[in-house]
């Protein structure tokens, strides 16, 4: 269970281990494919589509040995292996098709395992087309992420380990994308003088930027003030003024690190800009979470407004 549970035999033998009845029933449904079942109670086996049993093994084990297993607060008697989900082969729920949007979201050099289930949920809840995880990023299918994310891996297309030379292949054709940089560090310059009433102020982040000014300014003696020439030139705006008119993505940095200089380039060769989320001076920036959801959010109600304009301007013509 313990090499089960590791991201080496998850990435080597492509197989993921998930944990109780709902999130297995879900799998079920969306096509995976299971290898094993240990269950406590044979009711349990019982609850499942026959016709998805045929070949896995079933081994009855004591619930203390699921217990001792178990990453759940209250283990529910029964665990299986899968093959690791391909995207392109699930099926997912017709309702989360319906309320697809023109909505995608790249995650950059997320860490964190509860940050990045939370943002997989809301992702889900948003009606996302796509979530895009980057070389960097937690294992989308480590057991804390799965819990945190309650079901949402097979609700919305996770594509994993992805290089920025492709992630553009999986965007839709005139997609812009924008950054959600929580933390500004050369927004000021881009907005008016004011940029810091706006809450757009950090300074332990976008350590990884700050590598390559380093290495840059190292390289050749620049004149004073021109530093930040290498930084793409990426406008700023509001997260709740218009930016859904075209196919959207939205990245969301890493709590440590920010957003990377490649995201940035992205933003900039599509004509995307920063999305700028206020607080209140003083406070420490939102963290990748939160900012996922809000953004997300505001695209899909901008997207609902849009809507509405069009088929009223319809009725009226």
């Amino acid at each position: 269970m313990t090499i089960v549970k590791s991201r080496p035999f998850r990435e080597k033998q492509g197989k993921i281990l998930l944990e109780g009845r709902r999130l297995i029933a879900d799998a079920l449904k969306a096509g995976a494919v299971p290898k094993v079942f240990f269950f406590s109670r044979l009711e349990y086996i019982k609850e499942l589509p026959i016709d998805k049993l045929k070949g896995v093994s079933l081994i009855k084990v004591k619930f203390e040995d699921i217990k001792d297993w178990s990453d759940l607060v209250t283990p529910q008697g029964i665990m299986g292996i899968f093959a690791k989900p391909d995207h392109v082969k699930m099926t997912y729920p017709e309702t989360q098709l319906r309320h697809l949007l023109p909505l995608l979201l790249i995650c950059d050099n997320l860490r964190d395992p509860g940050n990045l289930g939370t943002i997989l949920r809301s992702a889900a809840g948003a009606g996302c087309s796509k979530v895009l995880l980057t070389k960097g990023c937690v294992d989308a299918w480590e057991p804390k992420v799965l819990r945190a994310a309650m079901g949402a891996h097979f609700q919305v297309p996770i594509v994993s380990n992805l290089d920025w030379e492709t992630l553009p292949s999986y965007l839709p054709t005139d997609t812009r994308v924008y950054v959600a940089d929580n933390c500004g560090l050369y927004a000021q310059a881009q907005m008016s003088n004011k940029a810091s009433d706006h809450g757009w102020v950090c300074e332990r982040r976008l350590s990884k930027l700050h590598k390559y000014e380093e290495e840059e300014e190292e390289e050749d003696d620049r004149e004073p003030g021109a530093s930040k020439a290498w930084l793409p030139e990426l406008e700023v705006q509001r997260y709740d003024s218009d930016w859904t008119e075209a196919p959207a993505a939205v990245v969301i940095g890493g709590e440590t690190h920010g957003v990377s200089l490649e995201s940035l380039q992205l933003a900039e060769s599509t004509g995307g800009k920063r999305l700028l989320i206020p607080v209140v001076p003083g406070v420490d920036s939102l963290n990748s979470a939160m900012a996922a959801s809000i953004l997300l959010f505001e695209g899909k109600r901008q997207l609902r407004v849009r809507a509405e304009h069009s088929s009223r301007d319809g009725r009226c013509h």
